[in-house]
């Protein structure tokens, strides 16, 4: 027997003793991932926005970045990358290391582009996990001070009586306002001339000359010819109405019944990324935006800052994919490569 082992010997107490050591070894190493993921963030933490700075998706951001800095003691740098349609941005945030330390704020854009585009180099669903949303854009319908149109109804009857004849001023195809303005003449059962534009201040110009009857926008990019009363609000175009234009009635109000639209951003991060990690941003960010300073600043600037589930923001993204996907088909919008 001499140079072999017994099994009772390899069951002996040395063995034992290697085995307790390599479960001590173990138990410290899931204790230092633990600690590690508690400690989140350590070090600054970078947020992509699919935009350039200064517009009202930024400046939002810039917002909950500050907040978040506060609240959990590191720096949140917004990090700007536009182009492609938020493509860009968004391959980069797919590409990070899952570990919380680079955020992607994601949103309508998101869903309009799943929707829009034959393929895409990332999955918004499978590449990317949700922690909250955070503000809501609702659009505006609205025409030139000294129109014939005083309301909604009024452009439905208008429409009724001349097929074809009103002009409807958007901003590109395959934009929110476009596509906004496409499921408004499908669901008010109307035929208008949807006329887009290569910006905001082009289309709105066309709305102050009268080269289009009415338009669909955001409250953002009117705001200084809405406050001159240039500009008139005839609806919103969300569920409810909104708190800095509480005057104006809902689309929904105004007879057209299951019409909805709301464009809106949330954080997302890699789909690895620790639930623990997840659930530290999904805390903070809902405890910031509610604070009456952030809620204060959101609506000065035309948005509702509110925040969600990780499970509710993706259902939002399902829904609006599904949403967006429909009104392409229905309108004939041709996918893009």
């Amino acid at each position: 027997m001499t140079g072999q082992t017994s099994v009772a010997a390899r069951s002996g107490p040395a063995c034992r003793l290697l085995g307790g050591g390599i479960a001590l070894l173990s138990a410290i190493a899931m204790a230092a991932t633990a600690g590690a993921q508690s400690r989140y963030p350590d070090r600054p933490v970078i947020l992509i926005v699919p935009y350039g700075a200064g517009g009202i998706a930024d400046t939002g951001m810039r917002i909950l970045a500050e907040k978040l800095s506060g609240q959990l003691n590191q720096q949140f740098v917004v990090d700007n990358r536009p182009g492609g349609g938020g493509i860009v941005a968004a391959k980069a945030g797919a590409t990070a290391a899952p570990d919380g330390y680079t955020l992607l704020m994601t949103g309508n854009n998101n869903s309009i582009s799943t929707a829009l585009f034959r393929s895409l180099p990332y999955d918004i669903l499978a590449d990317f996990a949700s922690t909250s949303t955070t503000s809501f854009f609702d659009l505006l319908i609205v025409t030139r001070a000294g129109s014939p149109l005083k309301s909604v109804q009024d452009i439905i009857k208008a429409a009724r009586q001349n097929p074809g004849k009103l002009n409807v001023g958007t901003i590109n195809p395959g934009s929110t306002q476009n596509l906004a303005a496409e499921l408004f003449r499908t669901t008010a059962g109307i035929d208008v001339t949807i006329v887009p534009f290569r910006t905001s201040p082009d289309m709105a110009t066309a709305v102050l000359r009268g080269d289009v009857d009415f338009a669909f926008e955001f409250y953002a990019a009117l705001q200084g010819q809405i406050a001159d009363k240039k500009v008139l609000a005839l609806a919103s175009t969300g569920a409810k109405r909104t708190n800095y234009l509480p005057e104006v009635p809902t689309v929904q109000e105004s007879g057209v019944k299951d019409y909805e639209v709301a464009s809106w951003n949330g954080i997302s991060v890699p789909a690895a990324t620790p639930k623990e990690t997840v659930h530290i941003l999904t805390r903070a960010i809902n405890d910031v935006i509610s604070k009456p300073d952030v809620q204060d600043k959101a609506k000065s600037l035309g948005m509702e800052m509110r925040g969600s589930t990780p499970e509710q923001m993706t259902a939002r993204l399902k829904d609006d994919i599904a949403k967006w996907s429909a009104v392409i088909e229905k309108a004939g919008i041709p996918k893009r490569d």
